[in-house]
């Protein structure tokens, strides 16, 4: 029998005991597509069931490493394809124009392939970084070894706290969930400092400009 489980993993519990792992590899898939399934608390739980010997870890990793990698790479696929028509049809109604775009495209040119990377561990990103890839034009040979890459690391990690938890499973999750908060709160952070710091060069630059116009 499985440990005790926190909320979140209890109400998937008779879906991965229904369906085993199609249920992780259709939900991890859909997750990493763009679609906000629980394909994350899908996968700890098929890893605490395996440390009970209810399924085999090789196995779940397998699985939710291939769906990760596919449902990533579709999203790619829906952003090079319908991506930017979407932002020029509809992008004004949610805040998306067309200025705003580019500078997405110049700042995937330059970090696309951290971004891609380690997206998966931040609930939003984990669903969009795909389709925005695709949409800002990130090319697929460096969009496909970062998506493997991100792909390893996030099925690694919940795979192995679920794996190793134990009883303390509930716990841990509560923690890790917390931890996920802290770093989008640092990255949102770090984010307003990089405007901040290119809005000062800006001045700068336009001050340097007046100065020499003046002499």
């Amino acid at each position: 029998m499985p440990p005790p489980l926190p909320g979140p993993l209890a109400h998937l519990a008779p879906l991965l005991d229904s369906y085993g792992y199609p249920a992780v590899g259709a939900l991890v898939f859909l997750d990493n597509c763009g679609i906000p399934v629980p394909g994350q608390t899908i996968l700890v739980l098929a890893a605490v069931y395996a440390g009970t010997g209810r399924l085999s870890i090789a196995a779940v990793v397998a699985i939710a490493f291939v769906a990760a990698v596919a449902g990533n790479s579709l999203g790619y696929l829906i952003g090079t394809t319908g991506g930017h028509a979407f932002v020029h049809r509809w992008g004004r109604y949610v805040l998306i124009t067309p200025t705003r775009m580019a500078k997405a495209e110049r700042f995937f040119a330059r970090h696309g392939g951290q971004v891609v990377t380690f997206a998966r561990f931040v609930d939003g990103l984990r669903q969009t970084n795909g389709i925005i890839a695709g949409t800002t034009d990130m090319r697929w040979r460096r969009f496909q070894p970062a998506n493997v890459l991100g792909a390893a690391l996030w099925v690694g990690v919940w795979a192995s706290l679920g794996y190793l938890a134990g009883s303390d499973i509930g716990t841990l999750y509560r923690q890790a969930v917390r931890y996920q908060v802290v770093l989008l709160a640092v990255l949102g952070a770090l984010v307003v400092a990089l405007v901040v710091v290119k809005l000062l060069r800006r001045r700068h630059q336009r001050s340097e400009i007046t100065s020499k116009d003046d002499a």
